[in-house]
């Protein structure tokens, strides 16, 4: 098959896959079973029809309103189901026709999944992050290049030094500094990338925090007491590692020699 069309195959199997996300993203927190019932409108609770369900482009031909109650969808529908489609491209152009794909496009669904959930509730599913660890140690044991003493060491150490931050705030601090999520997920993610790639995250999710933290107070007036989520800067620093990782810390070591 010409390279285009496997491209345009991938993005429209991130898009279905993104559509079910979105059922994940609102009943995963709810504690709803995502096979039953069908996708319904949440305020009418009318079931939504086939040709009503098209990723994105039933969002355009209803012009952003359910059919039954005229109530507004929310954009973050389409928004997921775009940004999950691009992913998958970007994951099968990096890594190509490979099982390092899949393996990579399972790991880039959960963190959509993780983003859109911590953005709205502030929690990060064990259902996402505990079975993530488990396929992570297998897929880096056999499928992806790590090897099992990487992958280890990076679900161990990504969950160990954050499950001491959270100790030492609760010591310290007096205060929770580190939610159990936040330990699940980075653990999950040391088990895909490896525990360099890990602390890379680490870094970058803390650089990117900051900065959006200083941004929010300046420019909102936000509260500096007011939580504001650790997951999505995780995840934020998890992709830029898988993507640019090696890169980066080539570089990073370069400019150490100079």
């Amino acid at each position: 098959m010409p390279l285009p069309f496997l491209f345009i195959n991938v993005f429209i199997l991130g898009l279905l896959i993104g559509s079910f996300l979105n059922v994940c993203i609102y009943r995963l927190p709810r504690e709803e079973s995502i096979v039953f019932p069908a996708s319904h409108c949440p305020a009418c609770n009318k079931p939504v029809k086939p040709y009503d369900n098209i990723p994105v482009f039933s969002f355009i031909f209803l012009r952003g309103k359910c059919r039954s109650c005229s109530i507004p969808i929310s954009w973050q529908y389409p928004l997921v189901e775009l940004l999950h489609g691009l992913g998958y491209v970007f994951v099968f152009y990096r890594f190509g026709l490979s099982l390092e794909t899949v393996v990579y496009s399972l790991l880039f669904s959960s963190l959509v999944v993780v983003t859109f959930i911590d953005l709205s509730h502030q929690i990060i599913p064990d259902v996402i992050t505990l079975p993530g660890m488990v396929l992570g140690l297998i897929a880096g044991s056999t499928i992806l290049p790590l090897g099992p003493v990487r992958s280890f060491v990076g679900l161990v150490l990504g969950g160990g030094i954050f499950y001491l931050i959270a100790i030492l705030s609760v010591v310290i601090l007096k205060k929770e500094g580190m939610g159990g999520g936040d330990i699940k997920l980075i653990a999950m993610i040391g088990a895909f990338i490896g525990w360099k790639g890990m602390l890379l995250t680490i870094f970058l999710a803390a650089v990117s925090g900051a900065v959006s933290g200083l941004l929010l107070i300046f420019l909102k007036g936000r509260n500096r007491a007011e939580p504001i989520p650790f997951g999505p800067f995780l995840v934020l620093g998890a992709l830029i590692s898988l993507f640019w990782g090696s890169e980066i810390l080539g570089w990073y070591l370069q400019l150490g020699r100079l």
